[in-house]
């Protein structure tokens, strides 16, 4: 009978771990990428009375419960924070402190600081790749993983433009004479990143062939005459069409090529290839019973633009926006796969650490090896169903206040038999 005493103390000491395991749950109730912890009770070994068969078994108490911490997949919310991101499936993001101490967590609120370290919102360094191949100028992602750091207040340097493409329709019904005129404008820029728009006029001088010549303004060349269009050498020409409307003349692969020197820029001198078709051989001008209209233009180049934000994209790209519009891919979130996640320890500040039963971490791109994705401008909530931690907390407090009513019910039972020696 006096074993009640600590079956019971063992269960009130279970079930108060239990409870600060729901405390802690309900206290995450709005902790991004919480996970909930769920207890799991064990009995103790039993004791078997009389001949030793088991006929009567009295057991011990419950023991030290287990705690598994549940990776399943929270709510997706959209966020308006420009570097939060969210993992969709299986993975985590990689994290180091300052101690270059490695951590795994799910929650994406990132910022970045004042030397442009894109960092957790407790301070710990987010891993990815930001190196550039400089063959191809584009992200490097087949080397280690490092520190993300962001462009913080640069300016991207101009790309001289060094070929353009214009895409449009020349009448067919036009008389071959000047009433024919058409014209279309591209923009380029040089190496110092100042604008120039080339403007090419074409008139018909017969059936099927139409006759071209490109222009700039007289001011942008050195010596030029200011408010005078200025012909460009080597770019001028026909070109011919045949009955179906198509060009058969110049042929494909045989962009035409023309320089512009001698810039009042002051900036080097440019070399342009005008590429009449698309890579399968497409002719890009045409000649149908349609008024001359132009469809498309593409040119290379880009004039120097300041830093305006950055953001966090789908897939983990980091994407760096500039002032002349365009977006540039500049960083790479590296995202953790790990075989048994229960296995991980909570390290705090939403971090998880390895432990000696954890599975070595595969760390690469997502979507790729198992690893889930990532969604920008998102944040995953908190698992915890608060229905839930009630009914359980309600449950839990009931088993606490029977087993304390077995160690009051056993007490007296103990007083009595102290009277009957008496």
């Amino acid at each position: 009978m006096f074993t009640s005493f600590s079956t019971a103390l063992s269960a009130l000491n279970a079930t108060a771990t239990a409870i600060d395991v729901v405390g802690n749950n309900l206290a995450n109730l709005n902790t991004p990428g919480y996970k909930t912890n769920v207890v799991y009770f064990r009995d103790m070994v039993t004791l078997s009375l009389g001949a030793g068969l088991g006929e009567t078994q009295v057991g011990f108490g419950t023991g030290r419960p287990l705690t598994i911490r549940q990776f399943t997949q929270g709510a997706i919310q959209s966020s308006p924070g420009l570097l939060d991101a969210a993992v969709q499936g299986d993975g985590f993001f990689v994290t180091k402190n300052s101690q270059n101490g490695t951590f795994f967590t799910r929650a994406g609120n990132f910022l970045v600081d004042a030397s442009g370290n894109l960092i957790t919102n407790t301070g710990e360094f987010v891993q990815g790749w930001t190196a550039m191949d400089p063959t191809t100028g584009l992200l490097d992602t087949s080397g280690p993983i490092g520190g993300i750091v962001v462009p913080v207040g640069t300016a991207k340097p101009p790309v001289a433009s060094t070929q353009f493409t214009l895409d449009f329709n020349l009448n067919s019904t036009a008389l071959a004479d000047a009433s024919s005129q058409f014209t279309s404008t591209i923009t380029v820029f040089d190496t110092l990143g100042t604008s120039h728009v080339l403007t090419a006029h074409f008139v018909k001088a017969a059936a099927n062939q139409w006759n071209y010549n490109i222009t700039m303004p007289g001011e942008e060349i050195a010596g030029g005459t200011a408010g005078t269009p200025l012909d460009i050498a080597g770019a001028s020409g026909s070109v011919t069409f045949g009955s179906d409307g198509r060009m058969t003349s110049p042929t494909a692969g045989s962009p035409i090529a023309f320089g512009l020197t001698g810039l009042a820029s002051g900036a080097s001198d440019m070399n342009l290839s005008w590429n009449l078709y698309t890579n399968s051989g497409v002719g890009r001008i045409t000649q149908f019973a349609q008024p001359s209209a132009t469809s498309a233009i593409s040119q290379n180049g880009s004039a120097a633009a300041q830093l305006i934000r950055i953001g966090l994209g789908d897939g983990g790209k980091m994407l760096a926006q500039y002032s002349d519009g365009q977006q540039v891919i500049v960083g790479q979130l590296a995202m953790a796969a790990v075989r048994n996640p229960d296995s991980l320890i909570a390290a705090g500040n939403n971090n998880y650490q390895t432990s000696a039963r954890t599975a070595t971490p595969a760390i690469g791109l997502p979507n790729e090896g198992g690893r889930g994705d990532i969604v920008g401008g998102a944040t995953e909530s908190s698992t915890v169903d608060i229905a839930r931690e009630f009914t359980e907390l309600i449950v839990l407090q009931r088993g606490f206040q029977a087993n304390s009513k077995v160690i009051t019910t056993v007490d007296e039972l103990s007083q009595v038999i102290i009277a009957l020696k008496q």
